[in-house]
């Protein structure tokens, strides 16, 4: 099968070939194989696993998304994405790269929420003046 991860703003993984791939979802962890059936599965934050043809196992960590196996391939989007061999760097890199995150979608939602305070008062200034 061919394995795909696709972020918002970058191909993450281009279509390497595995032999099988496990996934967590939000009914459950998952595992496909080439002959299992088409289908589509939200992703919840968690770790994805496969196998190449050489018999290599890696790991990558995602965040929520969505997972979409046709015939033979297996195509993944979410949110964010952090690879590594290692399930102990791993989390490591996990943990340190989410705090970043948090802080930033922080300071961004203080921001959307300052914007969006400003622009019902804006509405509030020209209905009074009509």
């Amino acid at each position: 099968m061919d394995l795909k991860i696709l972020l918002p703003y970058k191909v993450f993984m281009n279509s390497i070939r595995v032999n099988r791939v496990t996934v967590d979802t939000n009914a459950g962890s998952y595992g496909f194989l080439p002959q299992r059936l088409d289908c589509v599965a939200a992703l919840v934050p968690g770790i994805l696993t496969y196998e190449t043809a050489t018999g290599g196992v890696y790991y990558v960590a995602i965040d929520e998304g969505v997972l979409i196996k046709t015939e033979n391939e297996i195509q993944v989007s979410v949110r964010n994405a952090i690879g590594g061999a290692d399930l102990g760097k791993l989390r490591e890199t996990i943990e340190r790269e989410f705090k970043n995150l948090d802080e930033n979608e922080r300071i961004a939602r203080s921001a959307v929420a300052k914007l969006e305070s400003e622009f019902i008062q804006s509405i509030k200034k020209l209905r009074q003046e009509q």
